[in-house]
């Protein structure tokens, strides 16, 4: 019985802490309308990290490719 009880405790604990825990709000804005502080993210540029998925996948695709006919042509 202490067992089970324990566990409901601690399951409710976790299950109840992320709603205890708030995360900061941005503060009011300037008097002519511009949000103080950095925007949410940091405003980092996603194009770059993009064009080397991309770059990769069509990589891993191209030996893919090659595999495949280098194995064609073996047999």
């Amino acid at each position: 019985m202490k067992n089970i009880f324990r566990t409901f405790i601690v399951i409710s604990f976790l299950t109840i802490l992320p709603l205890l825990s708030t995360a900061q709000v941005m503060g009011p804005s300037d008097p002519d309308g511009t949000p103080q502080g950095q925007p949410i993210g940091g405003g980092a540029p996603i194009g770059g990290g993009l064009f080397i998925l991309l770059g990769l996948g069509a990589a891993y695709g191209g030996k893919k490719v090659y595999n495949m006919n280098k194995k064609e042509l073996d047999d």
